[in-house]
């Protein structure tokens, strides 16, 4: 009978348990460091710095090297597979720099979004093929818990059902392999703020995304207690005429939530999608502080524009600057610690980038 089905022995379940928990505790939450080779080549150009792997390595260095303090309120890091590896100038792996601070490494292991045939546009994610064996390793070296991020675009037909119901599944496989192999999945389907529809729309669509989403979860058997999720805050599309307040996309969010997720998930670790970094901080402040719905899980963040678009900007690639672009990693983290508490005050937090948009068409990473 299909009601037969185990769950993970007991040791594993609390191990996941337990690193689920610690990523979503109070006052903490995630940088996002994980941009492939391409996209940290733009975000490098956006400063006038060359793309080679030397400067990617220093700029991790930088993101690894900040005060132990920056543990108070970052939890997590989310690496690239070329960062897991590399090394700090005075030999030491970066991954041994992140541990030191009490932070938990974790790896990106999807490979990225291909089309969806026969679909309007709509795509999936690909990489499940070897994945076990590569969580397996990942696990060795190092890191406790993994991301995989699929995509839905709102329009006039999207997302499909073709394209929820593939999404989900393969959502669903990778975090159950995860699982298997003793990492904790953040489960990652994030609706597209492109396009001109309204901030209902952008709720319905992202109430129906995760109800397909937490069924193929159910019916994959994935230990829920053991994973996070990593959605869209519910806005409106960037080219919506209407403008709505932090409270009214606070409102859509926790009540989409409220209606899909299961109170078994220790917590949301929100995408930024695009919001400038003052943005992220105000809406997630505003999420925590919303009491339109129950909110039984911990509500943080999972930031890597958003915590990184100032820190850019005052390095400049320049040694000489690398405490400048820490001190801005220090202090856009301590604002949505705040925020993660609904203790953020607005505008109090001005960095190099803080009001400035980090919205990218069709983001890809």
């Amino acid at each position: 009978m299909t009601t037969y089905f185990s769950y993970p022995e007991p040791a594993l379940r609390e191990e996941l348990r337990r690193i689920a928990n610690a990523i979503v505790a109070p006052g903490k939450g995630i940088l996002a460091a994980d941009e492939s080779v391409s996209t940290m080549g733009k975000r490098l150009a956006d400063i006038n710095v060359e793309n080679t792997e030397e400067n990617r390595r220093k700029y991790r260095q930088l993101l690894f090297t900040a005060d132990k303090t920056v543990a108070e309120n970052i939890s997590g890091v989310i690496l690239f597979h070329e960062t897991l590896y590399q090394k700090a100038d005075d030999g030491t792996p970066l991954v041994n720099l992140i541990k030191e601070r009490g932070i938990i490494p974790g790896i990106k292991v999807d490979k990225g979004v291909v089309p969806l045939m026969g679909s309007e546009g709509e795509s999936t994610t690909q990489g499940l093929d070897d994945l076990s064996q590569r969580c397996a390793q990942y696990k060795k070296d190092g890191c406790d818990f993994a991301k995989w991020r699929c995509v839905l675009k709102i329009g006039k037909n999207t997302p499909s059902y073709q394209g929820m119901l593939e999404n989900a599944n393969v959502l669903a496989r990778y975090a159950s392999i995860c699982q298997m192999n003793g990492l904790v999945p953040i489960v990652e389907p994030e609706v597209l703020p492109d396009g001109d529809h309204d901030l209902d729309r952008a709720q319905k669509v992202t109430e129906t995304v995760l109800a397909f989403v937490y069924k193929a979860l159910n019916d994959h058997h994935v230990y829920l207690e053991g994973t996070l999720l990593k959605p869209n805050m519910v806005t409106a599309g960037q080219s919506c005429p209407k403008k709505y307040t932090p409270q009214e996309v606070a409102k859509a969010t926790v009540v989409a939530l409220s209606r899909t997720m299961p109170a078994a998930v220790p917590g949301v670790t929100f995408l930024s999608g695009g919001q400038s970094e003052e943005e992220a901080s105000v809406h997630l402040d505003a999420i925590n502080k919303s009491t339109d719905a129950k909110k039984p899980w911990a509500l943080t963040f999972s930031y890597g524009r958003a915590l990184q678009a100032s820190v850019l900007r005052a390095w400049g690639g320049k040694d000489e600057n690398v405490k400048a672009g820490q001190e801005q990693l220090m202090m856009r983290a301590k604002a949505n610690g705040n925020a993660s508490l609904g203790k953020c005050e607005w505008g109090s937090c001005k960095g190099f980038a803080g009001d400035a948009g980090l919205f990218i068409k069709d983001h890809a990473y």
